[in-house]
């Protein structure tokens, strides 16, 4: 039976997701295979590559460097996380991706992206780093307004969680039947509608279909919610979920409030360490 882990985005919510990998790669757990959106790819990639500590790490070490976010580099570049700085420059330079552990790693990396002209997601497994993998997960990541299209793989795209925000049957379609799904958003938590979409509807209005997955976005977030809610009553699933809400904006220029939010997901991580490793060796 194929184990998986299911990580949701939430921009700088993924502190949490980060802390609760962290305990995970300590206690030595090796799911079969990721599916990461926004955050929880640019997070979870760190898993694969068995490198703890290098997301709170880094997003630590460069928190108030205009080259990595900022208003300066959106006015600059058009994407508030630098596409190069970030996704080029520190993975290569200055916090280095072990691009060789990754590839030797036999855990199967997907990330979720959507296609700008059908307002789809897109599917995409990587097996090999460097820069061409780093573009696949800044996609997944590119918040849309104040981040470019990305063209890659013959695809325009943006964030993933547009279009799947949670990818649990995604990845159960996939072969993976037993699943750990990390959320960011507490027990109760329910979408609403978006109240930017006039705003949306004039910044995007080169992507109608882009508009048109936002403007659903909270029926299909809740939608899945509801989906993961009972995979976890029948069992292939088990959810780690904060216990309240996440202190932290979608940006973040503070360490300290980083470095609290990822210590909220390793003490989650912690408390249910047992739980996650029975889940996903007893079966």
């Amino acid at each position: 039976m194929k184990t998986g882990l299911v990580l949701e985005g939430g921009a700088m919510r993924g502190m949490f997701t980060a802390g609760v990998l962290d305990v995970m790669m300590e206690h030595g757990i090796k799911p079969d295979g990721i599916v990461g959106v926004s955050a929880g790819a640019c997070f979870g990639c760190n898993y694969k590559s068995c490198q703890p500590g290098r997301a709170i790490r880094y997003n630590k070490a460069f928190a108030k460097d205009k080259r990595y976010c900022s208003v300066w580099s959106l006015v600059k570049t058009g994407d508030i996380f630098n596409a190069d700085f970030a996704y080029h420059v520190v993975p290569v330079e200055y916090d280095p991706f072990d691009n060789e552990a990754f590839e030797s790693n036999e855990m199967e990396f997907h990330v979720v992206c959507t296609d700008v002209m059908t307002g789809k997601p897109v599917y995409h497994v990587c097996d090999k780093g460097g820069h061409e993998f780093f573009d696949w997960v800044r996609a997944s990541a590119s918040m849309p307004v104040v981040s470019n299209v990305v063209e890659i793989g013959g695809y325009r795209l943006l964030d993933g969680g547009m279009s799947d925000s949670i990818p649990l049957e995604y990845f159960e379609g996939q072969g993976f039947e037993r699943n750990l799904v990390i959320l960011t958003q507490p027990a109760g938590y329910v979408k609403r509608p978006i109240r930017m979409l006039p705003l949306l509807r004039f910044a995007l209005r080169k992507y109608p279909a882009v508009i048109e997955a936002m403007r659903v976005r909270h029926e299909m977030y809740n939608s899945q919610l509801a989906y993961v809610a009972c995979a976890e009553r029948e069992g292939r699933a088990l959810v780690i979920r904060p216990s309240c809400n996440i202190p932290i904006g979608h940006v973040c220029h503070d360490p300290e409030q980083m470095q609290a939010v990822y210590e909220m997901g390793r003490a989650e991580g912690e408390k249910r360490i047992e739980e996650i490793n029975l889940f996903f060796n007893n079966y």
